[in-house]
């Protein structure tokens, strides 16, 4: 896609935007929301009771005696640019996330550089919706991704390469339609400390991310449990819907302190090609929180990997932007077993550190294994996120898997020398602006 579309029709946006604000002041003042990350779906809320359904104002009590004012804590983050106009509301939002990358290849090979994407890719996004009464909202998003290195759009051949999709919000869940993220991706901040971006082994591994033509149900959370079902017809053809099929599967049960999990995608290949292997991502996850301190547990099963030219791995057979299986990656023959292990801790109400340890294992027995790990720092105030991370990944001699961010790296190592069979150590140090 031409960088100047991009810039014409993300400012179109923003002028849409700016002129419905100043065109009509809206109605009723808009309800203060932290931004809401784009990584996390949105789930359905509770309707809203009808007019006369709404109980009776209780009885007005006596005020009480003021309380002495809390400790001053950080304050709380910005809005993002959000107008209402009646039972409708658009919101401008995004993020900016850059890092400096310093990282050493046992070959002798070091990359000095800043990149993008270490905790969330940059992007900016439009989102919006409209009640429609008895219980009923329309909604939709659309999202793209920038490498804020460059102003370069994230993928050049899309305008909204990161979610275009619309839905309806009902009583018994939601309905969407379009480009979506998968469940996987949206279960990061349950997965590790950092979210399942840099540092965390898994993500070394690959993770499929976004499908075209994606139909989604949400249920509701009923006694913490929630069920999700994606089926894409990215690949249907005339008289045959399921020709390139890929579809997913999640349950999430949540209560108190306790999360676990499980999600599933799942590809067919291409008719007629030489892998017909159904490649598929499992991944079991569960976390604890007690007092200021969580742990996470990760397994994952998966043939989502496969070698890249003369890198023994690095390719992914499910695609990790949406690319369909072509049936002819024969990574899709072997299977991986990944471990992760995790922890954090915070010590202010601003300050968090973490840690975690993994492995990935093939099953096969052709020994394409490697293990790491990360100690990572996170300071937030406002909408600002800063962040220390240090990061290391051993592979055995034949693996060549790299370490990775929310974003691939920018400037990667890409020699065979440099990657087959190598430890990799880095440090990085960066921020997340978010609006």
């Amino acid at each position: 896609m031409d960088p100047g579309k991009l810039s014409y029709a993300l400012g179109a946006l923003l002028f849409i935007t700016t002129r419905i604000a100043f065109a009509q002041a809206p109605q009723e003042p808009p309800p203060p929301a932290a931004p809401a990350g784009p990584e996390e779906p949105t789930r359905p809320s509770q309707p809203t009771p009808p007019a006369d359904r709404v109980p009776a104002p209780a009885p007005v009590a006596a005020p009480a005696p003021a309380a002495p004012p809390a400790p001053a804590g950080p304050a709380a983050p910005p809005a993002p640019v959000t107008q209402r106009l009646g039972d409708a509301s658009l919101t401008l939002y995004g993020d900016i996330d850059l890092y400096l990358n310093v990282m050493h290849s046992s070959s002798g090979k070091n990359i000095v550089a800043i990149q993008d994407g270490a905790i969330l890719r940059s992007r900016v996004g439009l989102r919006g919706g409209i009640e429609l009464g008895d219980g009923f909202k329309g909604n939709f998003v659309v999202e793209q991704g920038i490498n804020a290195t460059s102003g370069a759009p994230a993928d050049t051949t899309r305008l909204f390469d990161r979610q275009a999709w619309a839905g309806l919000v009902t009583p018994v869940g939601e309905f969407r339609v379009g480009r979506q993220n998968t469940e996987v991706f949206l279960r990061g901040g349950a997965i590790d400390y950092g979210e399942r971006t840099l540092g965390a082994v898994i993500n070394a591994f690959g993770v499929p991310s976004r499908y075209d033509s994606d139909l989604v149900y949400i249920s509701p959370r009923l006694s913490g449990l929630q069920a999700v079902g994606h089926y894409s017809l990215q690949g249907s053809a005339v008289d045959s819907p399921t020709q390139q099929r890929v579809y997913q599967v999640a349950l999430d049960f949540e209560r108190g302190p306790v999360r676990v999990g499980y999600a599933r995608v799942a590809g067919k290949p291409a008719p007629a090609t030489p892998v017909q292997r159904i490649v598929t991502y499992d991944n079991f996850y569960g976390n604890l929180k007690y007092g200021a301190a969580k742990a996470y547990l990760v397994y994952i099963r998966s043939n989502n990997n496969g070698p890249n030219g003369e890198l023994f791995n690095g390719s992914s057979p499910l695609g990790n932007t949406g690319a369909l299986i072509a049936g002819t990656d024969i990574g899709a023959e072997t299977y991986y077993n990944i471990y992760q292990v995790s922890a954090d801790y915070t010590l202010t109400q601003a300050l968090r550190v973490g840690a975690l340890y993994g492995w990935i294992r093939d099953s096969s027995g052709s020994g394409k294994n490697a293990s790491g790990g990360s100690l990572g720092a996170f300071y937030g105030f406002r909408n600002i996120k800063l962040f220390l991370l240090a990061d290391r990944l051993a592979n055995d001699p034949k693996a060549g898997f790299r370490i990775s961010g929310s974003a691939g790296l920018t400037k990667p190592f890409t020699a065979a020398d440099d990657v087959n069979g190598r430890t990799f150590t880095g440090v990085q140090i960066g921020f997340v602006f978010r609006f």
